[in-house]
Formats: structure tokens, sequence, C-alpha cells
């Protein structure tokens, strides 16, 4: 049985709404992030990083990270594409949510991070909120015209819901974006997501 690892309104919403989707009994372990449950020893053997998402697989071996685990969940329930380049198309935008998207957003709550300089977090913060805005309008266009980021459902619609929901927590003009808002209440009416955002408390 797999055991995810997930704290609420964090990334992986995304994870969490997969595994609901999927009707396999699963495990879901709360973290409280605020609280530090993920800087413990105990979880930091399961990923040194201290993030979530984290998943447990049959075997009680760890895998971590989105762009791993989303791929993996998806090709296990099928909700992944099979096709070699719509399969490509699919880990690109994994990417670009991983690697542009997600860090836009960790510069606004988290400048401290990126610089001991106190001065200069409200500049960070400002260029960061517009950067991330661009992303989810790059977002809402890649959705026009389709009901779905692929074909059809698959794990990379969590995801970007979770992208959606950040928008909102940082009042971004986000019900402006059409197609990403239309989206947005598709999702809202599978039941699966209507669990995770009612156990995780996320607003949408």
């Amino acid at each position: 049985m797999l055991t995810l690892f997930y704290g609420p309104g964090a990334c992986s919403m995304a994870s969490h709404i997969v595994l609901e989707e999927s009707g396999e009994k699963y495990e879901p372990r709360r973290m409280n992030l605020p609280g530090g449950d993920q800087r413990t020893p105990e979880y930091l053997k399961i990923n040194p990083l201290g993030r979530v998402p984290a998943l447990l697989l049959d075997d009680g071996s760890p895998l971590t990270e989105n762009t791993a685990i989303l791929p993996f969940l998806g090709k296990r329930f099928g909700l992944w594409p099979t096709d070699p380049l719509k399969e490509a198309r699919a880990l690109s935008i994994i990417g670009f949510f991983a690697t542009s998207v997600h860090p836009a957003h960790g510069h606004i709550g988290r400048p401290e991070r990126y610089t001991e300089d106190k001065a200069a977090f409200p500049g960070i913060q400002a260029m960061a909120k517009k950067s991330y805005h661009q992303y989810l309008k790059q977002t809402d266009a890649m959705l026009a015209g389709r009901e779905w980021l692929s074909d059809a459902y698959s794990v990379l619609d969590p995801y970007a819901l979770v992208f959606y929901a950040w928008g909102i927590r940082r009042e971004l003009p986000v019900a402006e974006l059409k197609h990403y808002t239309a989206f947005k209440d598709r999702m809202l009416k599978r039941p699966a997501v209507q669990r995770v955002i009612a156990d995780e408390g996320v607003k949408l």
C-alpha cells in the first residue's frame, strides 16, 4: 500500500488528488508544516530535504519530488499518456510547473532562501509575484480550447490546480484568466477534488 506525506495547501495536493482519484486504498499522512513536522529526524530519513510530497512505495522505499511521483502515479492509475510524444509533452509541462512556476512562488513566500539581505526582500517578492502571474497567464493560454492539459484527464491537471489556488492566496486576479478559471471549475466538479479540497481547507 502507498503512503503519502502531504501538507495542507502545499504542492503535495496534486498527488493527494491523484490518489483519491485512483480508488486504491492508501495511507494519507498529514504533516503540520508550520509546526515543523517535515524537519523531524523521522521524516528527514524519508526526505532529507524536509519537503512534501513524499511517497512510501509498496516495499516501504521512499519516492520524492513531483517530477517523479506524478508520472509514477499516472502510469500506475492510467492517468498518464502512453504515446511517446504525448508523454514527452506531459513531462515538459511537469518540468515547467516544477522548475519555473513553483520556484517563482517560492520567491514570494520565502525570500530569505535567496538572500540574507532583508532590505532586498520586497524587491525579490515583487518581481517574483510579477513572474508568477505571467506563468499563470501562460498556463491559461495552454488551456485555451482544451478541457485538460493533455488529451484526457491526467496527473497534470491536479498539479495545475495547485498553482491556481496559490494565485488566489497571493491575491492575484486569477478570475480574469478565463480558460484557467473554467478549468478550475471543471476540477471542482470531480468528487476526488472536492474531498481533497475539504480535507486540506484550500480556498478555490
